[in-house]
């Protein structure tokens, strides 16, 4: 990664540890989530899927983001409205949807948009300077993309009270209600993130790929639903080369060998 390039997202794979690292850069802009850049976070999502094994989403400068641009909203037609919030659907839908782990790796304030983001990934780690707002009541927009995420990580008390009175909340609240993972200072951020990533990276990349597509299909389903679908998704697990080697070297008392399938 330059710091000196002027593209609006940047990505890099670690081809060693397997973790790869997207970066919003436009920090002097507080990192918006133009129609652009999220164009460009779907496409490095998916570019980064093909190398790497777990994504950190990270941001350069003092803010991870100021949420949607709000120049490109002014003066629209509704069908032009309408198309930045499918774009920014279609960017929290590929956050979920791709087989890699998704870290958010959080400093200072994440709000609207960017807070939707946090919620969207799979875990969050915040240094202890990053805030969480869901703003847009203030401004007259009230923040309903982001409801959808932030109210299923956090919880509808919760989530309403961000939401009704736009006030930010900092790093250890989110970590208490759920917002984020972990909570440390700005400048173990980067290592720590690191550190989470890598032991996700330890376990098989095939059984990891599993379990986040089974996450996101069972949990929302009625509980007698959810078992019936993880026990055929769990039965299926077993069967692959790296579940056998698993539970092989368990019971072996060795180290496994992964294969990744």
């Amino acid at each position: 990664m330059t710091e000196t390039s002027t593209a609006p997202v940047l990505i890099a794979v670690d081809d060693a540890s397997g973790i790869g690292v997207l970066t919003l850069n436009r920090p002097r802009q507080r990192n918006p989530l133009s129609v652009d850049t999220m164009r460009e976070v779907i496409s490095g999502l998916r570019a980064l899927a093909a190398d790497s094994r777990v994504i950190v989403i990270r941001a350069d400068g003092p803010v991870f983001s100021a949420g949607h641009d709000l120049r490109e909203m002014i003066g629209r037609t509704l069908e032009e409205e309408r198309a930045i919030f499918d774009v920014c659907n279609e960017m929290m839908r590929t956050v979920q949807s791709i087989p890699q782990p998704v870290i958010a790796s959080v400093q200072g304030p994440a709000v609207a948009a960017g807070c939707q983001l946090v919620a969207s990934c799979d875990l969050a780690v915040a240094a202890t300077d990053a805030v969480f707002g869901t703003p847009g009541v203030r401004i007259g927009l009230f923040c309903s993309t982001p409801m959808v995420a932030v109210s299923r990580a956090v919880g509808r008390k919760r989530a309403l009270q961000m939401l009704l009175t736009g006030d930010t909340i900092d790093a250890e609240t989110a970590a208490d209600w759920g917002l984020v993972n972990f909570v440390v200072p700005p400048e173990e951020l980067e290592i720590r993130t690191a550190d989470l990533a890598a032991k996700i990276v330890s376990a098989s990349s095939a059984t990891v790929r599993i379990g986040k597509e089974a996450f996101y299909r069972q949990i929302d389903l009625p509980q007698d639903e959810a078992y019936d679908a993880m026990a055929e998704t769990m039965a299926a697990n077993a069967m692959i080369c790296d579940a056998q080697e698993g539970m092989s070297a368990f019971v072996e008392k060795r180290s496994p060998v992964w294969q990744g399938r």
